[in-house]
């Protein structure tokens, strides 16, 4: 097995190898107000509001229009933690001005879903409904019986509610049924020839 190369001795951070993603500030539209305390960011626009701890080797501060993080040490954990501290902070910007959506497909006869009240009820093939309750914060529509749409400010919920709802029937590889994300592959087996 060949060992990674290193132009620089791989402990220390170089201007090379520092994150791509990190180095990117984060824009600040207009009608959107950010507010650093500390280790925590608060985000307000006209959806709603957001906040994010972060992690003690991340600082930010705010420049203007924009918000810039950075690393407080050169250590490979400030690294790893600088890219991914600045996608959660662009996802409060993004989640209070646009918000996020997944749309899920259902697939096979008599499958079909309905928004009741608080409630999202799915027939999926069982001896009984399966009733999911809506969480704070996030809104699920059915523009069809056989797809679910759920949308909401906070990416990572909108994510869970999808990947549970998703749980209660994954698609299976024969006939394709269940539920699926829109414009997921799912890999088909032929079965049993008589």
């Amino acid at each position: 097995m060949l060992a990674a190369k290193c132009s620089a001795p791989c402990s220390e951070a170089t201007e090379e190898d520092m994150s791509k993603i990190g180095k990117l500030p984060v824009a600040i539209p207009a009608g959107v107000t950010a507010n650093v305390d500390g280790q925590t960011v608060k985000v307000k626009g006209p959806k709603g509001a957001l906040e994010v701890t972060l992690v003690e080797e991340i600082a930010a501060k705010i420049e203007g229009s924009e918000l810039q993080v950075s690393m407080n040490g050169e250590t490979t954990r400030h690294k790893a933690m600088w890219g991914m501290s600045r996608t959660l902070v662009a996802n409060l910007v993004e989640g209070v001005t646009k918000g996020f959506e997944k749309k899920l497909e259902i697939t096979g006869v008599g499958y079909k879903a309905a928004v009741q009240g608080k409630n999202l009820n799915l027939a999926l093939g069982y001896s009984h409904d399966v009733i999911f309750p809506i969480p704070e914060g996030i809104q699920i529509v059915t523009p069809k019986p056989t797809e679910v749409v759920i949308s909401g400010i906070d990416r990572q919920k909108v994510g869970q509610v999808a990947a549970e709802i998703r749980e209660f029937r994954g698609p299976e590889p024969y006939k394709g049924k269940g539920v699926k994300y829109a414009g997921e592959f799912i890999f088909r087996k032929e079965g049993k020839k008589k």
